[in-house]
């Protein structure tokens, strides 16, 4: 449903595709988009995978390892070659259903301050242009282009067009991200493009919109400029497991060891 497919950030809804892998806890889905294909679906060309589990919203804390070490495999097939990495954690601190990017920012293993090291992960979060009055791409652009990383991973949590992907879909693309896109409130793209580095981000669906709900349960379609946005009632709980599960993968695919 073309109408609905715009009220998503995740590729596997608006470019249908079938597992690649599958190894009975996760899913693993890979998504092309090329010039014509972007054109055609309005999304950005890249590459996006994801990694589907139902561990998470399961309370299966046993399989989170699993899913880190699956999540800095994914990582690290994205940044061969990267060894200067710049973590942003993208989001408002205070609104928990966007504070992904905050609370993988405060369990990262950041070490560029060790000045022997080749190799690091330095990281920032720029909160929201509301508290600041700065824009989240300046404050990234201002401090990229000061240090110079190899590459930008972007932390944000992100809308499902399926409220059962709700804390249940990682998704990783190297097609960068535009803050608040997910929730019509269009920011500064940041990507290659803007950035002038490579730009991988990294992402799980936190909210819905109240016509996804009504299209699942009830088979209506409907939307407009006053669709509420919903998240469950337990998002604390799992927005903390999630940003566990990314930080872990950060920091085993690229901190020093």
């Amino acid at each position: 449903m073309k109408k609905v497919s715009l009220l998503t950030d995740m590729a596997v809804e608006f470019c249908k595709s079938s597992p690649k892998r599958d190894d009975g806890t996760i899913k693993y889905y890979e998504v092309d988009i090329d010039d014509a294909l972007s054109r055609k679906l309005r999304r950005p060309i890249g590459k996006y995978s994801t990694l589907e589990t139902s561990c998470v919203v399961n309370g299966e804390s046993d399989c989170f390892q699993r899913l880190s070490e699956a999540l800095s495999r994914c990582l690290k097939s994205y940044l061969k070659g990267c060894k200067k990495i710049m973590a942003v954690g993208l989001g408002n601190p205070d609104l928990t259903a966007d504070a992904l990017g905050d609370r993988v920012f405060k369990r990262l293993n950041v070490n560029r301050h060790l000045s022997d090291e080749e190799r690091y992960l330095c990281a920032l979060t720029p909160n929201v242009l509301g508290m600041t009055g700065i824009e989240s791409y300046d404050i990234i652009a201002a401090v990229a282009g000061r240090i110079k990383p190899d590459a930008v991973i972007v932390v944000d949590a992100l809308t499902a067009a399926a409220s059962e992907r709700i804390a249940s879909a990682f998704q990783v693309t190297d097609s960068g991200i535009t803050p608040g896109s997910g929730v019509d409130n269009h920011r500064q793209r940041i990507d290659r493009d803007s950035l002038g580095v490579k730009v991988v981000s990294v992402g799980v669906p936190l909210v819905v919109y109240a016509s996804t709900i009504a299209r699942d349960y009830c088979g209506e379609e409907k939307s407009g400029r006053n669709d509420m946005i919903v998240t469950p009632k337990d998002v604390d709980v799992l927005v903390e497991d999630c940003a566990k599960i990314i930080a872990d993968g950060i920091n085993g695919a690229f901190s020093h060891k």
